[in-house]
């Protein structure tokens, strides 16, 4: 599947806490820079290791998003997911995360989804997005998320209680 060096950030810049006003919003960097985290994995993924990617010193407030399994789906109890990325899935996560930072030139961004075998309670997609404001950190995690599940190529199987099992795209 895409698992990139979780390191290596768009533009070429290299991860690591950013609590010292690394990669601040702002709006003076261009987007590749406030980009922060933007990977499609096979391991756990973290709203808090997002977050504390994007706080610093300029963040007036930082929005978050844990999309988890449940156990329920349309009625049907559901027992585990399996998610499918396409080998393109982290190139078009970070095309996503780059669109938002360029519609949203006060935000910085740090957003994972995961793939393989999930069981309820296990988080499938984390993001956080930092600003100087409230309303443009809601707007961008808002479109983040949205967009995330739009476009990027990740499909899930569904197991449910009953024995039965369905392919969907986890988009929308």
């Amino acid at each position: 599947m895409t698992d990139d060096d979780p390191t290596t950030l768009p533009g070429g810049a290299h991860g690591g806490p950013s609590g010292s006003g690394a990669a601040s919003p702002g709006g003076t960097a261009p987007a590749a820079d406030r980009v922060l985290l933007a990977r499609v994995v096979d391991v756990t993924v973290s709203v808090a290791e997002c977050s504390a990617l994007v706080t610093s010193r300029a963040s007036g407030a930082v929005v978050t998003f844990e999309g988890g399994v449940r156990d329920h789906d349309e009625g049907r109890g559901v027992e585990a997911l399996h998610y499918e990325a396409h080998p393109t899935a982290t190139e078009v996560i970070r095309e996503v995360a780059l669109a938002v930072a360029e519609a949203h030139p006060e935000v910085a961004i740090a957003v994972e989804h995961r793939y393989g075998d999930l069981v309820v309670g296990d988080v499938a997609l984390a993001c956080a997005v930092a600003s100087a404001h409230r309303a443009e950190a809601f707007a961008a995690c808002a479109a983040l998320v949205d967009e995330v599940k739009a476009r990027t190529p990740i499909w899930k199987r569904q197991e449910f209680t009953d024995g039965s099992d369905e392919w969907v795209a986890s988009l929308g």
